[in-house]
């Protein structure tokens, strides 16, 4: 279509407010106020406007190639993926899955409209093919191991550098009167290759934000968990409200044992004098006490309890290796030491030092 028809003439100025538009969308600083949900409004409604009157006038068609597309009207590319990144800025959690598959629609439509005009590379044309699958892991899929995806991003990532440094510069050269139609197209076809990697970016953030709202409660079961955890606590109160006075005695170690005794015989009747405090009264009075134990009796005193009980063993050490002074007045056990005595030396003349060794004799 030729440059001086008078119809892309409103179109023209259409794109031109959607880019205003859009370019003030980044001066919001809180994404959830109303003038920000507006402006997100507006600038689709703008777009989607230029959309319509594109395809109104047929300025792309099947039938011809990329070097019949009037310069002017290769920006006119960018309606779908312009208009796929501002559904995405709509965050109403009640309609965020129709949104979803909107924008993933929109952005098909651009990546199919550069498909149709050769502008696709092998990799791009691929994961296009693969995106008609609704899928959080379709794009890692296309390498074979791990190794392969990391550097097929890296690789991505290291274009997308260099054509956002190639449009920085485009940019700057397009602001000279002396620009010609050349410069012109190279910066909008490497606007269109960058859009065509980005929209690409954002199919795969949308099909993992599918998959994570497909797990997520609905609104309707996240009600019902609401309604239940509010009938138990309920629930919870009533039973604290009808529990009924006790004027038994807190049977808490506190009021059990003093000093090592018990203030309570096992029929319950005191064993010794005691007073009642409320818990709160104990808990207080603990504040600033000591974080242990304190000792209930002397060492001496659990030594002496221990002996009574039984639970030490008299005896050993030293003493139990000395012999006894023997009782002279005691003739019969006299007489069984001598004997004693006899026998060992009987037995150390039959058997001389050194007569069972036999290993080492010649």
């Amino acid at each position: 279509m030729s440059e001086s028809e008078e119809r892309p003439t409103s179109l023209k100025a259409l794109w031109e407010k959607a880019g205003r538009q859009q370019k003030q969308l980044a001066s919001f600083t809180d994404y959830n106020s109303t003038p920000y949900k507006l402006a997100v409004a507006e600038a689709l409604d703008t777009i989607s406007t230029c959309k319509k009157l594109i395809n109104d006038l047929s300025l792309f068609s099947t039938n011809e190639i990329l070097e019949d597309v009037a310069t002017s009207e290769l920006r006119y590319f960018l309606a779908d993926a312009q208009r796929g990144d501002l559904l995405l800025k709509q965050h109403d959690r009640a309609t965020r899955l129709s949104i979803l598959h909107a924008a993933r629609d929109a952005y098909r439509s651009f990546l199919s409209l550069c498909d149709s005009y050769a502008l696709l590379g092998s990799y791009e044309k691929r994961a296009y093919q693969l995106s008609d699958k609704i899928s959080p892991t379709i794009f890692s899929d296309m390498h074979s191991d791990a190794a392969a995806r990391r550097n097929s991003k890296i690789e991505r990532y290291k274009q997308e550098k260099e054509l956002k440094a190639k449009l920085e510069h485009l940019s700057q050269i397009t602001d000279s009167p002396n620009i010609d139609d050349e410069q012109v197209r190279s910066l909008y076809l490497s606007q269109i290759q960058l859009a065509v990697m980005q929209s690409l970016q954002q199919i795969e953030g949308i099909y993992l934000e599918i998959d994570i709202l497909g797990k997520a409660p609905s609104e309707e079961q996240l009600l019902e968990q609401r309604r239940k955890q509010q009938e138990e606590d309920e629930r919870s109160r009533r039973r604290k409200a009808d529990d009924k006075y006790s004027d038994r005695v807190d049977p808490s170690e506190v009021l059990r044992r003093a000093n090592g005794r018990r203030l309570l015989s096992s029929d319950g009747k005191p064993l010794q004098p005691f007073t009642l405090l409320p818990n709160r009264e104990i808990i207080k009075g603990g504040v600033f006490g000591p974080g242990h134990r304190l000792p209930t009796m002397t060492i001496d005193e659990y030594l002496e309890a221990e002996r009574e009980r039984g639970g030490i063993i008299e005896g050993g050490g030293e003493q139990s290796g000395m012999q006894p002074e023997p009782d002279e007045d005691n003739l019969e056990l006299a007489d069984q030491e001598t004997y004693k005595a006899r026998q060992w030396d009987e037995f150390t003349e039959a058997n001389p030092k050194g007569s069972g060794n036999t290993l080492n004799r010649g």
